[in-house]
């Protein structure tokens, strides 16, 4: 006798609606990261791309009197423009798509605002301002210090930093000084009856020396009359006067950079009067 068996099905069972949404909100959430992943990576490349395009031109017109005319962008890493710190490197690198300039970082504004905050925290007494005389927008920027005083006359110090007042008149002159005759209690830039200052065809990096047995003064810069950026500048022994600053040569090339000095002004000294530069080739 057969006996016939009934199947039995088992029920589905019953879907939750909340797993559902969720899986589907996973699975969104991943398609946008791999579409703004490509995305991302399309801009990179294009980026890439326009900037190599950038490296590989040469400027045959420039508007920014720190950058040469027919300067090659891809000679930037075998010049070691790129090691550079001072200003034309700087604008080269902007030019050719290097860097970026333009206002500070994020990063660099926190720091400067740290740096109000502690301000009164400051050693010194009140802060005296060596820009004198009228500044027009936009080169108004002053930057590095180098400061000297006379080791005989405690009231006369000198100040040397960047001065961006020159930088569009030719030729360009973006180094500046000022001077205190009463101990540091008031300075006045150094302004010629040209309205820059004294330092012609020089493009910062300061660096001033008092060379105390000849009571000279001596500012050291970049200087495009010394190879085209050797190591050059002006001395005076009236460094108030600001007429009175002659040029002179201390090295002769066009990649110097970010010189520094230091004068042996002790008179036990065997090299009593000597002076010494170092910088970066």
């Amino acid at each position: 006798m057969k006996k016939n068996s009934t199947s039995q099905r088992s029920a589905p069972a019953p879907r939750n609606l909340g797993q559902d949404v969720l899986l589907n909100l996973r699975v969104l959430i991943g398609l946008l990261v791999c579409l703004a992943g490509i995305f991302i990576a399309l801009l990179g490349f294009g980026a890439r791309s326009a900037q190599a395009q950038q490296n590989q031109r040469i400027i045959s017109q420039s508007t920014d009197p720190l950058v040469p005319a027919m300067f090659d962008c891809s000679k930037i890493h075998e010049l070691g423009i790129d090691k550079q710190e001072n200003m034309r490197a700087g604008a080269i690198m902007i030019y050719c798509g290097e860097a970026q300039g333009g206002s500070a970082s994020p990063g660099q504004r926190l720091s400067q605002f740290v740096q109000s905050l502690l301000a009164p925290f400051a050693y010194g007494t009140t802060d005296v301002d060596l820009v004198t005389g009228a500044e027009i927008s936009p080169n108004v920027t002053q930057s590095e210090t180098f400061t000297a005083s006379n080791p005989d006359n405690a009231n006369q110090i000198v100040v040397a930093y960047n001065d961006s007042r020159g930088r569009n008149v030719s030729p360009i002159n973006i180094s500046g000084a000022s001077v205190s005759t009463d101990g540091g209690t008031t300075f006045t830039r150094l302004t010629t009856g040209s309205g820059q200052g004294p330092f012609s065809n020089t493009v910062g990096d300061p660096v001033i020396l008092y060379n105390r047995p000849t009571g000279t003064w001596f500012t050291i810069w970049l200087d495009g009359g010394c190879g085209g950026q050797g190591l050059g500048g002006y001395k005076s022994t009236t460094p108030w006067n600001a007429n009175s600053w002659t040029h002179y040569c201390i090295h002769s090339s066009n990649n110097d950079d970010r010189e520094s000095g230091w004068a042996d002004n002790n008179p036990s000294s065997p090299f009593y009067g000597r002076m010494y530069t170092s910088w970066n080739d």
